[in-house]
């Protein structure tokens, strides 16, 4: 199954396939894992570690046991994050909770992508966004404060409307937004804040929204469980000029 080459813990190598197969259809939802001892045979692994990986895939949701007839794979939809041209609102189950709102010195590649002057600050909100009461991912918005400061976006309170709206009053429409979408293993914080089973790693988008002008007025850092979401997109396809 793994080459030598894998340096992780064997039950690590034994979860990280069996989640490889759930995901392939290769064991469908509601299907009944092989038994621990065919598993043993199948990976030539110690029985405590094939319990050590299945542990790792209930922790995370993707199997559950019932106790004296083996175990399942979960029926359990992601959450998709759909890529669109279009900004479109969160849908029906989610909910954001305002952590805090401050001016802050912005990272170096927040800074960049706003396309601040050496020194110049940003307003910072930071939330957290549930989906029927669970956390599900932390975000981290800056705002030019050449924009933001005396404004709705730098109070301690959401915001009807969103800040879209607010951007939109200030005539700072957002017109277009651009995401790179990176994977890493969580920080102590992230995996305190939103409940990360262990070993999981976590989806990090790096949202930069543009008004008129291709004018950058907000970008966002956006982190989640991998193992909750799907990243879904649907473009148009270029014609094949070769």
């Amino acid at each position: 199954m793994a080459s030598g080459s894998d340096g992780r813990p064997r039950h690590e190598q034994i979860a990280a396939d069996l989640r490889a197969r759930i995901m392939s259809g290769d064991l469908p939802t509601g299907s009944q894992l092989p038994s621990i001892p065919a598993l043993v045979t199948r990976y030539s692994a110690a029985t405590a570690t094939v319990q050590r990986a299945l542990a790792a895939l209930k922790a995370e949701g993707s199997v559950y046991s019932e106790v004296g007839k083996g175990v399942y794979v979960r029926d359990r939809q992601p959450l998709v994050v759909e890529a669109s041209p279009y900004l479109m609102p969160s849908p029906g189950g989610y909910a954001y909770r305002l952590l805090g709102v401050s001016e802050v010195d912005p990272p170096l590649e927040v800074a960049q992508a706003l396309q601040l002057a050496e020194g110049e600050k940003a307003v910072l909100r930071q939330r957290v966004l549930r989906h029927d009461g669970e956390p599900v991912e932390l975000c981290w918005s800056y705002y030019p404060s050449s924009i933001a400061h005396g404004t709705e976006l730098a109070e301690r309170k959401k915001i009807i409307g969103g800040a879209a709206r607010v951007l939109s009053d200030l005539g700072r429409p957002q017109r277009s937004l651009l995401d790179r979408v990176s994977a890493r293993m969580p920080t102590a914080e992230e995996v305190e804040a939103l409940a990360l089973p262990p070993y999981v790693p976590v989806l990090r988008q790096l949202r930069v929204i543009h008004s008129e002008g291709d004018r950058p007025v907000e970008v966002s850092v956006l982190v989640k469980g991998s193992h909750l979401h799907e990243l879904r997109y649907q473009l148009p396809v270029l014609p094949d000029e070769g």
